[in-house]
């Protein structure tokens, strides 16, 4: 348990020392340091702060499809299985139609809108059904899709370029101040789904054996689920909709680590940080000048690798 942490540590702060430090540009670490341009300006101001959205993002999305892997006991559950993603798009979407420059303010509301909403469906008295929750993403989702290609019909050239580019998801440099908030969200909110990590041992089995056992199961569906949205909502809101990594990042390390949420959530933090920095290093220097959306990046990546754990799991079992 301590080795996995430690390694999955070590492998963050690689990509956090070196990723900067990659570059269409070669830089020169004593000038930048040393506060001369443009190295300095080039590190500090366009590296630096997409490495580190790139690693929020990558933690916050592998924590999340952890969660709701567990919670709705499907292997295929993800970030975007509630439709809070689509929601985000949506608010984006609209945003860029009527020419408003808020766009990240505009996913957090369309975010915010879809989780209230499926939240409301699937509460059944006093209880929150996690079927009922799993049906209503999955039509919030069509019907956000629906409502994002009539948006896109609509839209002129410029707008529909714009449309094309933000949901094929993508890190972009950004304010530390909005790094700052960013972090006071993630953070905490996956440092408190971690600290519950044994009672998702629990309830990766079964509400009923969850409550046989003391655990509150209306508390912990309701706290993963708006952990999960919350999570998958802020990250939308600032890179777009980016997929396979909470779905590959958490599964390689259960086929790997086993499926203690002790082992499993903290790496997955950590690991889902670091797979989405080196893709987004990968994104911005394998046809340099020209960027590849990270998305296909972790696609491309992801799929193949994912590929082989699976084989190699499968040869293991026969032997």
């Amino acid at each position: 348990m301590t080795r996995s942490i430690a390694f999955s540590l070590a492998a963050l702060l690689a990509v956090l020392i070196f990723a900067p430090l990659i570059g269409s540009t070669h830089i020169d670490l004593a000038k930048a340091l040393a506060g001369k341009s443009p190295d300095h300006e080039i590190l500090f101001y366009a590296r630096l702060p997409r490495v580190l959205l790139a690693l929020l993002a990558g933690a916050a999305l592998a924590v999340t499809g952890v969660l709701f892997q567990c919670l709705l006991r499907d292997p295929l559950a993800e970030p975007y299985t509630l439709g809070v993603s689509s929601g985000a798009s949506v608010g984006a979407v609209i945003a860029i139609c009527l020419g408003f420059s808020l766009g990240g303010a505009a996913s957090l509301a369309g975010a915010a809108a879809v989780l209230i909403l499926v939240l409301g469906i699937a509460w059944e008295g006093r209880r929150l059904s996690s079927f009922t929750l799993l049906l209503a993403g999955v039509t919030m989702n069509s019907m956000c899709f629906a409502i994002i290609l009539f948006l896109h019909n609509l839209a002129n050239f410029s707008q529909s370029f714009a449309i094309s580019r933000w949901l094929m998801g993508g890190i972009d440099a950004v304010e530390y101040s909005t790094l700052g908030w960013l972090a006071l969200a993630v953070v905490p909110v996956c440092a408190l789904v971690i600290a519950r990590a044994r009672q998702w041992n629990l309830m990766a089995i079964g509400e009923d054996w969850a409550a046989a056992r003391g655990v509150s199961t209306n508390t912990y569906v309701a706290l993963g689920y708006i952990a999960g949205a919350v999570l998958t909502g802020l990250v939308t809101a600032l890179t777009g909709p980016i997929g396979f990594v909470g779905l590959i990042v958490p599964h390689a390390l259960r086929l790997r680590l086993g499926a203690d949420h002790r082992v499993l959530l903290p790496c997955s933090f950590l690991l889902g940080a670091a797979f989405l920095g080196l893709c987004d290093t990968l994104s911005r220097t394998v046809l340099a000048p020209t960027e590849i959306p990270v998305g296909v990046i972790t696609a491309l990546c992801g799929g193949p690798f994912f590929i082989w754990l699976l084989r190699s799991k499968r040869r293991s079992l026969w032997l």
